[in-house]
This record gives structure tokens, C-alpha cells and sequence, in this order.
């Protein structure tokens, strides 16, 4: 699920840094229309300063995925290989041409599996725990990282526990052992979804979430993802974080969109890892492991094809608005 949103993330960024030549900036693309529902205010106190708004359009977030293709295609092959070939290729290989016992088969599969993730939650954290950090949030201390590696991290406990549940047993079961990039799913949907509807009821803040400090106003639960996939595996750095802050801040049409595309994830991540948990648990065994590693991979390639879309359908909308403000 990282990996995804990673991709998805840096998506969004990419369309985002072609936005950059709106019109005028507009004091009323900041404010709600009359005709929607009032916003509280989204000002934050931040420890980096603040670009100066540029006078011929919208905050750049001086961010492109033009110069990063070739890591991201290396990126996302390992990554296909590690969450897909490898638990798959693995099992069937082990279980057809070796005589090794079922627990073994399941012991080396899994013990081989992540390794990708594994190096690149390390990696992660050493980029921000670092004492000279270049990506860290903006206000907090060195030890807090950032939102989502806590997240990182909880996944990857509950993930553990039903690998290691999975594999104590001398006959495993396998339709657990399909399960955790389910369980991934489940997880950060449930999180977009709980810190969505918690804004939309005027809640504040209870933690400190990335640059968001505590007791300050929620802001939709993928603007978290965004701000530190970016800014740490996307090496945009604590500029992109305080860049994004200040586009959060400038265009009603932005945060809107950003509400929509939590939404828009939220609900289809509950809704893959709903429908793979059915297969997991009532289609044959062996198809059902298939499922359980490929399903959601699946799901998400469409779901990113549709975020780019929504993106620039929304880019050209707030141009549009932008140039009947200057008009």
C-alpha cells in the first residue's frame, strides 16, 4: 500500500507543478463560495518560512517527477517483484518441484518476502532521524519522523503478526497468509476515511500529524500522505512540505479536491480490501493466495489511472475560475 500511495502521491504532484501557470492569484479562490459550506481556517504554525506568494498564479510546488522516471521505474519494479512474483513464484515452485514440507514452503516464502519495504522503511528513517534532516516536519523534533512512518510501522506490526501467526503451524493457512496487503488496505482506509469525517465535524486536531500540530484544524487524511511520501521517498524535502501547506492554504479548489481524492481512496480501499477478503475466504485455496497478492495491485493501478484524470480535470477548472477572477 506505501508503494501505491507513493506512486499515486508523486501523480499528484506532477499534475499539481504543471498548475503553475494559473492566472493571478485571487483573494476569493481562498475563501468558500457563498454557496458552500464555511471552512475554518487551515493556518498553521510553521518553523520554515514561507515563500512569498508569486503574483502570476497559485503557490508552485516546485516539484516534477520529470527528473525521478528512471527511479521510479526501478522503484516499481523491484516492487512488483517483491509484493507479487516473489510470495507467488515462490510458493508454487517450493510446493511442486521440492519435497519440502508445507510449513517450510510458507517459511521460506514469507521469510523472503518485503525485502523492498523493509530497506526503504530504514531508509526513511534515517532521512528524518537524521540530526541535519532535509525532509523533516516542519515544527516537530527529530524523534516524532513523520505521520506516515508511524503508520509505516503499525501496518507492518499487524502484518508480521499474521506472517509469523501463519507460519507456526505445521499445515499453515494459506488463506491467512493471503491476507496482508488486505490488511494494509483496511488499515489506511479506515484512517482516510476516520480523519475525513472528523473534519467534517469540526474536530481538531488530537496529535500532532506531520506539519499539522495538535489542536489545530484536521485537513483531509490523504494531505498527510502526500506531504511526507513526497517530501521523504520523493526527496522533495521540507520545502515541499511547506510549499504544499501554502497551496493547501491559497485555493478553496485545491482543498477541495483533495477532500474528494481522500474519498475517492478511502472508500475504494475498503471496498478492494472487502472484496479480495471474500475471495480470500470462499474461492479455492491455491487460486485464493493468487488473489490475495494481485487483487489489490490490480485495483490500485485503476484507481491511480483515475486520480490523474480527476487531477487534471480539477487543474483546468481552478484555471478556469482563476481567469474569471483576473477577468
Amino acid at each position: 500500500m506505501t508503494t501505491l500511495i507513493y506512486s499515486a502521491a508523486q501523480r499528484l504532484s506532477h499534475e499539481y507543478r504543471r498548475s503553475i501557470d494559473l492566472g493571478p492569484r485571487s483573494q476569493h479562490l481562498s475563501r468558500t463560495s457563498p454557496s458552500q459550506p464555511q471552512i475554518p481556517s487551515y493556518s498553521i504554525p510553521i518553523s520554515s518560512p514561507v515563500p512569498s506568494l508569486p503574483s502570476s498564479g497559485p503557490p508552485s510546488l516546485n516539484y516534477t517527477l520529470q527528473t525521478r522516471k528512471s527511479s521510479i521505474a526501478i522503484f516499481w519494479t523491484l516492487i512488483l517483484l517483491d509484493s507479487i512474483a516473489i510470495p507467488i513464484v515462490l510458493y508454487f515452485t517450493l510446493w511442486y518441484l521440492t519435497s519440502l514440507s508445507p510449513n517450510a514452503v510458507f517459511s521460506v516464502s514469507t521469510a523472503c518476502l518485503g525485502g523492498v519495504s523493509i530497506i526503504e522503511y530504514f531508509l526513511r528513517f534515517w532521512r528524518l532521524f537524521r540530526k541535519n534532516s532535509t525532509c523533516r516536519v516542519m515544527g516537530a523534533h527529530r524523534w516524532y519522523l513523520d505521520w506516515f512512518h508511524w503508520n509505516f510501522s503499525c501496518a507492518w506490526f499487524f502484518i508480521m503478526v499474521e506472517l509469523i501467526v501463519g507460519t507456526a503451524f505445521p499445515d499453515p493457512p494459506i488463506r491467512l497468509l493471503a491476507m496482508p496487503v488486505a490488511s494494509l488496505l483496511f488499515w489506511f482506509g479506515c484512517e482516510l476515511l476516520l480523519e475525513d469525517v472528523l473534519r467534517l465535524m469540526g474536530k481538531r486536531s488530537p496529535i500532532r500529524i506531520s506539519s499539522v500540530p495538535k489542536d489545530q484544524p484536521l485537513r483531509p487524511g490523504i494531505y498527510s500522505m502526500i506531504e511526507d511520501i513526497c517530501a521523504v521517498d520523493g526527496s522533495g524535502g521540507t520545502e515541499f512540505r511547506t510549499r504544499l501547506n501554502e497551496r493547501f492554504e491559497a485555493s478553496h479548489y485545491f482543498r477541495q479536491m483533495l477532500h474528494r481524492l481522500t474519498l475517492f481512496w478511502a472508500t475504494g480501499a475498503l471496498g478492494a480490501a472487502t472484496v479480495t477478503t471474500i475471495l480470500v475466504f470462499t474461492i479455492q485455496y491455491q487460486a485464493a493466495y493468487c488473489v490475495g497478492w494481485t487483487l489489490p495491485f490490480i485495483w490500485a493501478g485503476v484507481w491511480a489511472v483515475g486520480t490523474i484524470w480527476y487531477v487534471k480535470r480539477c487543474l483546468k477548472y481552478e484555471k478556469e475560475e482563476w481567469g474569471k477572477a483576473k477577468a
